[in-house]
């Protein structure tokens, strides 16, 4: 049986991935994630080694881990689910790999996520909410917006990314999120177990 999807997701990006404390940093957000915390071993930038020994590591971790994209490593080491992009396979041909895995769609705007739902998507990241450095060119979605997608794709799980920091969750549940993504609040924070369960505080 497939456990629930964690609320609060930690995301990588190349930076983070080459880290020399990745372990120690993964470790505190874990301890204060708990069980609704999951991993995102992501890196559009990395090679395949170095992607499967990001996941590899975190997956060792008392932690859900969820990758994006590459569904060969995450048929490698043991994934809870994976992170499909704009560019990625189709819902049903990871399902078909894995039929217990969570399948998750990032999207931008109504019309993917309406298209994402109809595909079969187990899950919505929806971003950039706010304005962030991760995605300078794409204008944020603001809370309105947000609000109309939740509404939108009846029940299906949103999760809101994009310049999410700990005072901001509330207002992002509060408009419709079901969970929060986030990279640099989560992991570049001086407390990052303070942070971690702060937010899983704040979604739950």
């Amino acid at each position: 049986m497939r456990p629930p999807l964690p609320r609060l997701h930690a995301i990588t990006d190349e930076r983070i991935a080459r880290r020399p404390d990745l372990d120690l940093i993964a470790a505190a957000l874990a301890q204060g994630g708990g069980s609704d915390l999951a991993f995102h071993a992501r890196g559009r930038e990395l090679t395949g080694l170095e992607h499967y020994s990001l996941s590899f590591q975190l997956s060792i971790l008392p932690s859900f881990l969820f990758v994006n994209d590459r569904l060969d490593i995450a048929l490698a080491v043991p994934t809870a689910g994976v992170q499909l992009g704009h560019g990625s396979l189709p819902v049903s041909a990871a399902r078909a790999l894995n039929p217990v895995w969570w399948i998750g769609r990032s999207v931008h705007d109504l019309a993917e996520a309406e298209a994402a739902r109809t595909e079969g998507a187990d899950y919505l990241v929806v971003g950039p909410v706010f304005a962030t450095a991760s995605h300078p060119g794409r204008a944020p979605l603001g809370l309105e917006r947000l609000q109309a997608i939740a509404a939108a794709v009846d029940g299906l799980p949103v999760i809101a990314i994009g310049g999410i920091s700990v005072d901001r969750v509330r207002e992002v549940k509060t408009s419709g999120a079901y969970g929060v993504a986030a990279i640099r609040a989560l992991w570049d924070d001086v407390e990052p177990a303070e942070a971690a369960r702060r937010m899983r505080e704040w979604m739950s």
